[in-house]
């Protein structure tokens, strides 16, 4: 039997190659509103997704720095390859989760290490992360009264995301411990692989589940959040659709609809897809994890 109190840890390698392979379903698979290989969209291609990925991915698999200056070069190195905003949250999102498989550590499971991440964020990682999102400049991005991005964070970065919680999703992944990904998308994926036999249909349902179970934070931020609600009860109406239907090309024709829908609207559920990029990768670094455990 192995001895479970070792501590173990992922090589960047693995990690890094991870966290590539989780960004490149993001576009191999169709979640409508986003762009994908078949449906470019909001003035950007996959192939700028798939070049930030790359670019991003050395920064993503360095623990030695800290959660903020992985963030941060991570950024930097993507607006320098693309010049534009194609990946902020999937990095808030993501550095955390491969800190937590890069740092040797005795927990079973990533979700435990990912806890003990967050729990040991510090005010340097809030400063850098903080300078991320005002590199980045996302959409919507606006002022808060207090610990907004443009003034210099006080707190650590965990703390400094509880205070977003309410209006942001992914900052609520830092106040949760991370309990949307590892209590919903990751055992979604793993559901939705093991029925469908193929990992981009799994995408696409994860997907669809995050934009119709909960308001998108990006849709909100740009547009209101009574349109993102609307746009969610849309997506639980799709949803509902695509569980009814059986023939292969009618689903595509729903999820191309849906996609043509939020296009021409001009609405792009970056935060649903974010969600789901990070699920994905929970899921591929969780696996050798788990391997290297035992179990």
């Amino acid at each position: 039997m192995p001895d479970h109190t070792e501590e173990s840890a992922l090589t960047s390698a693995l990690v890094a190659g991870a966290f590539r392979l989780a960004c490149r379903f993001d576009v191999l698979s169709f979640k409508p509103g986003n762009v994908s290989i078949r449906a470019a969209g909001h003035r950007m291609q996959a192939r700028d997704f798939l070049i930030s990925a790359k670019v991003a991915a050395r920064s993503v698999a360095h623990a030695e720095g800290g959660l903020g200056q992985a963030i941060y070069q991570a950024v930097a190195a993507t607006q320098a390859a693309v010049g534009c905003n194609t990946n902020l949250g999937i990095l808030l999102l993501g550095v955390p989760l491969a800190h937590a498989a890069l740092r040797a550590s005795g927990a079973r499971d990533l979700a435990a290490r990912t806890r003990a991440v967050l729990a040991s964020a510090t005010r340097d990682d809030a400063v850098h992360a903080f300078a991320a999102i005002r590199l980045a400049n996302p959409a919507g991005l606006g002022q808060v009264a207090v610990h907004d991005v443009a003034i210099e964070p006080t707190l650590t970065l965990t703390a400094a995301m509880r205070l977003a919680a309410e209006r942001d999703s992914i900052a609520a992944q830092y106040a949760t411990g991370f309990d949307a990904i590892f209590t919903e998308g990751l055992p979604l994926l793993r559901r939705q692989r093991a029925e469908r036999g193929r990992l981009s249909g799994a995408v696409t349902a994860c997907y669809l589940h995050f934009l119709s179970t909960r308001p998108d934070s990006h849709i909100a931020r740009k547009f209101g959040a009574a349109i993102a609600a609307r746009i969610s009860a849309r997506a639980l109406i799709v949803t509902s659709l695509l569980e009814a239907c059986e023939d292969p090309w009618r689903r595509q024709s729903i999820l191309r609809a849906f996609d043509s829908e939020l296009k021409d609207e001009g609405v792009n559920p970056g935060t649903s897809a974010d969600l789901t990029v990070a699920s994905l990768l929970a899921l591929l670094l969780d696996a050798p994890l788990r391997r290297l455990a035992g179990r």
